[in-house]
């Protein structure tokens, strides 16, 4: 399905609003295409946690894209749309990343805000795109995190597929829904009461402690930041993503 049809009707699919949406063939099926109305990507979310930390660490999830035809899908982004339930959750808020084959370098998504406040994001930073030979699964490896200033929330995430042609594309799979929880900002440790003027520390406490001094908590504070989000995100990104802009922005018609 060319993505300059009804593109409200393929986000809205995308994001499992309109039970049983399929594509509607009409400029040609895709050149992965198997015929048929059905969609030639069979697409799966798998394996994520049930909730994030604000200001926590990354958890893992898996997107397979298994491709039920007799021809080789190549070229192909999955587009991935998260619905916060309180619509509070901020492009800069989680923290997006997937990795190309067996590779050990993770690529960013950047993530665009939608007229009903959705984010939307292509995993796309310049790299070609999957490519899943006839009956065969490609699993893509995804982490997420989530910044400390996201407030308690509820996220749904689905996944539409995109073929690649240049400056269009198909539309060519979308999967079920993940759904999540992003927990209360972490509680920082409580701080060690500092001695009583005059008074000595206990032997057994550390030695180097002098009165009216805190001790410091360098490791356990190391853990709680996300840390540093590793550069600028490749210029690409942003060109396909107004090449999509179609289906990324499209306000959806209820």
């Amino acid at each position: 399905m060319r993505l300059f049809l009804p593109v409200s009707l393929c986000l809205a699919g995308a994001v499992g609003l309109v039970p049983g949406a399929g594509p509607a063939f009409a400029q040609g099926e895709p050149e992965c295409a198997g015929g048929g109305r059905d969609f030639p990507l069979t697409t799966r979310i798998r394996g994520g946690p049930r909730s994030y930390e604000a200001g926590g660490g990354f958890g893992t999830w898996y997107l397979d894209l298994t491709n039920t035809t007799r021809r080789t899908c190549s070229g192909v982004h999955p587009v991935v749309v998260l619905v916060d339930e309180k619509r509070a959750l901020k492009p800069e808020q989680p923290r997006l990343e997937f990795f190309e084959g067996n590779g050990t370098r993770p690529h960013p998504v950047r993530l665009e805000t939608t007229d009903e406040d959705e984010l939307v994001g292509a995993f796309d930073d310049g790299f070609p795109g999957f490519t899943v030979g006839p009956g065969r699964t490609v699993t893509v490896k995804v982490r997420l995190a989530v910044t400390s200033d996201a407030v308690p929330n509820e996220i749904t995430v689905n996944a539409a597929v995109v073929q690649r042609h240049d400056d269009d594309g198909d539309w060519i799979g979308e999967s079920n829904a993940y759904r999540f929880g992003i927990d209360a900002d972490p509680v920082p440790p409580e701080p060690t009461p500092e001695p009583e003027p005059g008074r000595e520390p206990h032997p057994d406490g550390p030695a180097s402690v002098a009165p009216g001094a805190g001790v410091p908590f360098a490791d356990e504070l190391a853990d709680t930041g996300l840390g540093p989000a590793g550069g600028a995100l490749a210029a690409a990104t942003a060109v396909f993503l107004a090449t999509l802009g179609a289906l990324l922005v499209a306000r959806r018609r209820r």
